[in-house]
């Protein structure tokens, strides 16, 4: 399994930055490749299934995810987004927690957990720099556009 954390500081308010990294579909907006569908009607909530599909022709995948802890901020508080990752290709997790910043900024701490049937186990430390920089980018891209 490959693990990954990174850690970014926005000049948002804590609802703004969760707004903008858990609408689904527009992850589909900042990752190359990618087109994100939610199955269940919104708002999300524990329960919400969405699926992203990545990749081109026969070479594409679904990465099918269930949100499991769905804790918005309240009050100026942390919030907290799990994610399961029940796909056939793609399994894990991934937590979304955005908290209190300095200077009114806010905090986005990303953990993720990927393994996948396909890939061989010795390949995990070449996948967390990729993922790692991968949805890092996603995430800067979330986080700039309103």
């Amino acid at each position: 399994m490959a693990t990954f954390q990174f850690e970014r500081t926005a000049p948002l308010p804590l609802d703004e930055a969760w707004r903008r990294l858990t609408e689904w579909t527009r992850h589909g907006d900042v990752v190359p490749l990618t087109r994100v569908t939610v199955l269940t009607p919104g708002p999300t909530r524990e329960g919400t299934v969405f699926v992203a599909r990545s990749g081109i022709g026969p070479l594409a995948f679904d990465d099918r995810m269930e949100v499991t802890v769905w804790c918005p901020p309240d009050d100026g508080g942390p919030g907290l987004c799990r994610l399961e990752k029940l796909g056939r290709t793609v399994r894990g997790w991934a937590e979304i927690e955005v908290r209190p910043g300095p200077g009114g900024r806010t905090r986005v701490v990303w953990r993720e957990e990927i393994r996948s049937p396909l890939a061989p186990p010795f390949l995990d430390p070449l996948v967390s720099p990729v993922a790692r920089a991968v949805f890092g980018r996603a995430a800067n891209r979330l986080l700039r556009r309103g």
